[in-house]
């Protein structure tokens, strides 16, 4: 019997994480039309930190939230419009409003993976527009199974139809993902999701691990474009995917057209696993860090590397970026 997966494509979201935020109208309006055109159900939009996140902490977006969008509302006719949204960076009145009223179809709230509080408000009145509703517990391999699953019942409660655990720092192993997807399946009645890195090279393999564990929802984005290593390889993903009998109303020649429009229109460089990503992985440091960490490290002369494994030392977690000159400053002085 052929299973469904519900896909969201993060490539206009997670993407902008490896380009410093620096999407432009015209990359989002040409990527959307062609995962549109392909059958993509959900296509996330937005600064790489989501929703009213653009600051110079965390880095400011070439285009505004608005902009943003618009520009993909108005070339997405069938695929569904998402937005990944954190509390203290989107405010409910000043952003989330907005972007209902722009035409955002799927909000997906989150927050650290042991702060599910905070993500009351946003996900009631997202419920309360009639709009679709996901919780998301960022950094997830920073807790047990058994601390998930309570946080992931909290959303539940909020009113999430769905609970997506992210692996923020491409730290997992499949043996991971089967011990934290199985405990949520167990323990909730909404569907579970996962969000793949490939610092260690496993955003296939996870995936895949999450759906033979129990999960309906997946992310991926076009060659991987994301933060860090990257996310798991959407094109990839479908050919797997179909390959093992399941279903997920994608065009696969279409998503193959669309990935190969975004190396050529969107992406500077279509992502590796490099060194220092892999280090990254290992250390359970969030990708998001990965433009930040390199740009410090060599204008003050450190080894990034050597910043990966102190971060993690320091359970350094996204919103955090100012530790990351604190690390490499108190690296510099070591060195003396």
């Amino acid at each position: 019997m052929l299973k469904h997966i519900l896909i969201t494509d993060s490539t206009l979201r997670d993407g902008n994480h490896a380009v410093a935020h620096q999407l432009n109208a015209h990359q989002i309006a040409v990527y959307a039309e062609a995962a549109d055109k392909a059958g993509v159900p959900i296509v996330e939009v937005g600064h790489g930190n989501g929703l009213g996140a653009s600051s110079m902490q965390v880095g400011l977006s070439l285009v505004d939230d608005v902009t943003m969008l618009e520009t993909a509302r108005k070339h997405l006719s069938k695929s569904k419009l998402g937005i990944h949204v954190i509390p203290g960076f989107a405010t409910i009145k000043r952003d989330l409003i907005r972007a209902l009223d722009i035409g955002v179809d799927v909000v997906r709230v989150a927050s650290h993976c042991t702060e599910a509080d905070i993500t009351q408000r946003h996900l009631g009145f997202v419920r309360e527009r009639g709009k679709e509703a996901y919780g998301v517990l960022m950094m997830s391999h920073m807790a047990s199974a058994s601390v998930l699953v309570e946080e992931a019942q909290k959303m539940e409660l909020y009113g999430a139809e769905g609970i997506i655990i992210m692996d923020s720092a491409g730290a997992y192993l499949p043996s991971d993902v089967e011990e934290k997807i199985t405990a949520l399946v167990n323990g909730l009645k909404v569907p579970v999701g996962f969000h793949a890195h490939n610092n260690l090279g496993m955003a296939i393999a996870n995936s895949m691990t999450a759906i033979a564990s129990g999960a309906k929802l997946l992310d991926a984005t076009a060659r991987g474009f994301g933060a860090g290593a990257g996310n798991a390889q959407i094109e990839v993903l479908i050919a797997v995917l179909e390959r093992t009998g399941y279903i997920t109303g994608i065009d696969f020649y279409g998503i193959l057209d669309a990935s190969d429009l975004a190396e050529k229109e969107v992406m500077p460089v279509v992502p590796t696993i490099k060194s220092e990503s892999i280090v990254s992985g290992l250390s359970g440091v969030f990708s998001g860090f990965a433009k930040h960490v390199t740009r410090i490290s060599k204008e003050y002369g450190v080894d990034q590397r050597d910043v990966y494994r102190e971060l993690g030392k320091r359970k350094v977690v996204g919103g955090q970026e100012d530790i990351i000159i604190e690390v490499v400053m108190d690296l510099v002085k070591n060195r003396k």
